[in-house]
């Protein structure tokens, strides 16, 4: 893919949190095709170093916990460092648990909340400060869902962080507009990768395919091009704004 969408992307340095699979990976890789330095940051540094040599030179392995000030400022100033700045900040780090309300504990409730919305605040935070530091401006992609919108069964604090997500994508863009600083969410529908492949082998996950609009599950490449938008300089009127790409998913029948 190349052209407007990639417009500005060249050269530009860029951070993807949860990149040591998933997701992560495939953005940190689209980044890399489009001609950005890329830090990687999660916690498995080990899988991020693979990344990096495969990725080959302007990538960068950074240990990183999400949840953790401390970790992500470390993080985030290492990753300023190595790559000369931070022009593109992607939000993508995440968890799930199948606990229903009653049954899940205060710990799991912790973890989830703190990856999915706290980590991408600390995260956006540590990234801004320098930006505006800087005065050189940015964008900064936060990776939410279509559980944000609806919910389903057995997703309460993934469903409510990434409602939350949205809501910190606004108002962060509010924030931050006056400094250069624009602040999207991608909000992707049921995409196959490592967080949910095991629900979607099972009898309800294939019940779930056949209520999307599409009667398919998402490609790691449909998200290639409204993630390249809000990255790019393509999208250099918007600020605030979340793109669904969900085959419709919203849009099916309750």
């Amino acid at each position: 893919m190349s052209g407007i969408l990639e417009d500005g992307i060249a050269g530009k340095a860029a951070i993807v949190t949860g990149a040591s699979s998933g997701l992560g990976m495939h953005f940190a890789r689209v980044l890399t095709r489009a001609g950005a330095m890329v830090g990687l940051l999660a916690r498995r540094k080990d899988r991020l170093d693979k990344l990096a040599a495969e990725l080959g030179k302007g990538a960068v392995a950074i240990a990183c916990d999400v949840t953790d000030g401390a970790s992500v400022e470390r993080a985030v100033a290492e990753a300023w460092e190595q790559l000369g700045g931070i022009d593109i900040v992607v939000n993508n780090s995440g968890m799930t648990s199948g606990d229903t309300g009653l049954d899940m504990s205060e710990a799991t409730w912790d973890s989830v909340v703190d990856t999915n919305l706290k980590g991408a605040w600390l995260v956006a935070k540590a990234a801004a400060a320098r930006m505006i530091e800087h005065k050189r401006g940015g964008a900064i992609v936060n990776i939410a869902s279509i559980l944000g919108y609806r919910v389903a069964g057995r997703a309460l604090p993934y469903a409510a962080s990434k409602a939350g997500l949205i809501r910190m994508t606004e108002a962060l863009a509010l924030e931050w507009a006056r400094h250069g600083i624009r602040v999207n969410a991608l909000a992707p529908g049921y995409i196959r990768t490592d967080l949910n492949s095991d629900f979607f082998a099972s009898a309800a996950g294939e019940a779930m395919i056949k209520r999307i609009p599409m009667r398919r599950l998402g490609e790691l490449a449909d998200l290639d091009a409204p993630f390249l938008l809000l990255c790019s300089e393509a999208s250099r009127f918007m600020t605030g704004s979340t793109v669904v790409a969900d085959g419709g998913h919203l849009q099916s029948t309750l």
